[in-house]
């Protein structure tokens, strides 16, 4: 058996290019040196600062949610870029602490998987009532191609695992039996969200900003699994964070395949987030040009993989059979102000492929950029504005 095992690390560090137009070379990339200088700094972070004038860009990497958390930080001075940069990192730690790791048990959606098939149900908190409310419809509107309920089946893949290890033996797919068991427990359809206080449940198209709490119910076996909207949840609490320190010009905070642009730079250039290439990860397939905030989330099969005999296992998996989705596109690229959906969106669209998927971004309002199996590039109209070769 030929066996090569991408690590996420890695290919995380690889997805995506910032171009942020460092003070001594001109386009510094805002990610974790690989094999480059890097130095312990007081608070523990790993940091390259690759700009000391007035202004920064002061550079940070460090570890949050499985992944590399790569931040370029434009502020007065190096002791208020040090302090934001600690501050998202202690947010970043405490949202998978306290809501949405199914792995510790200090986490709300790990307790309200072990709920599952209590009369009693899960009282969910307001942001997460209002973000499995969020997931619900987008789960409507993509036709079951996005569901959260999978926890049972990413579990028996595991291909995270397979994709950090070091040893290239003992992955095997999972058997037909034990997956379709799995699949038995998952499908947002199986999901009861009532108001608590009311026996009326809530319908999916409720505003999802608002404040009140929902009772989840949900069938014995079943397990929620957010790693396909948590990067982007993060996004949208660093972006609120943001605004509410004035004394941060400007930002690029990069979480694995999701990327939050804020501000702007004090020479007034716009950001340049690189796109990377599926058929050759060290390169980009092109650059987006971006004025302000916006959220940009990629999906794809070279992300998290583990290759058997010339079949690539990848991290992305389709609802409908439990197993990752065979397709003809090689990433996703959704442009958008809300990252939360950006990110849900993403892996939506590598399912459906780029007439629905186009379709499906175009009703939030997102733009889309599908790379094809064959190499071709489609995108959004609008996403041909702002993308460059």
């Amino acid at each position: 058996m030929k066996l090569f095992l991408r690590t996420a690390m890695s290919a995380l560090m690889a997805a995506v290019l910032l171009c942020c137009g460092c003070a001594d070379t001109g386009a510094g990339m805002a990610r974790q040196p690989e094999g480059g200088p890097g130095a312990e700094d007081g608070d523990g972070a790993r940091k390259t600062n690759a700009g000391q004038g007035a202004g920064g860009p002061w550079q940070y990497a460090d570890t949050a949610m499985g992944t590399v958390v790569q931040q370029t930080i434009y502020a007065a001075d190096q002791e208020t870029a040090r302090d934001f940069s600690a501050q998202a990192m202690e947010l970043l730690w405490g949202l998978e602490r306290e809501k949405i790791s199914w792995r510790l048990e200090t986490s709300e959606v790990y307790q309200a998987n072990a709920s599952a098939g209590s009369e009693e149900g899960f009282l969910l908190s307001a942001d997460l009532s209002a973000l499995l409310e969020s997931c619900t419809l987008l789960w409507e509107r993509s036709e079951g191609a996005f569901d959260v309920t999978l926890g049972a089946v990413t579990r028996l893949w595991d291909i995270d695992k397979w994709a950090a290890e070091s040893s290239q033996e003992g992955f095997e797919p999972p058997g037909e039996e034990l997956l379709n068991q799995a699949l038995d427990t998952c499908g947002s359809q199986k999901l009861r969200l009532v108001e608590e206080g009311s026996a009326d449940v809530r319908s999916a198209e409720s505003s999802a900003s608002r404040e009140s709490r929902l009772r989840l119910f949900m069938p014995e076996g079943m397990r929620l699994d957010l790693g396909a909207v948590g990067k982007g949840l993060a996004m949208e609490r660093i972006s609120a964070l943001l605004a509410e320190r004035p004394d941060v010009d400007g930002a690029v905070i990069s979480l694995g395949g999701s990327i939050l642009t804020y501000g702007g730079k004090p020479d007034g250039t716009p950001w340049r987030v690189g796109i990377v290439n599926p058929f050759d990860t060290a390169e980009s397939i092109g650059i987006l040009t971006l004025e302000g905030s916006w959220c940009v989330s990629t999906s794809g099969d070279y992300e998290r993989y583990v290759e058997v005999d010339g079949v690539r296992y990848h991290h992305i998996l389709d609802p409908k059979t439990g197993a990752p989705a065979v397709s003809d596109v090689r990433g996703v690229t959704i442009l958008m102000k809300d990252g939360l959906l950006g990110d849900g969106l993403s892996t939506a669209c590598f399912i459906l492929g780029p007439e629905k998927g186009m379709a499906l971004a175009a009703r939030y309002g997102a733009e889309a950029l599908f790379v094809m199996a064959d190499g071709r590039i489609e995108m959004s109209d609008g996403m041909k504005d702002v993308f460059r070769k």
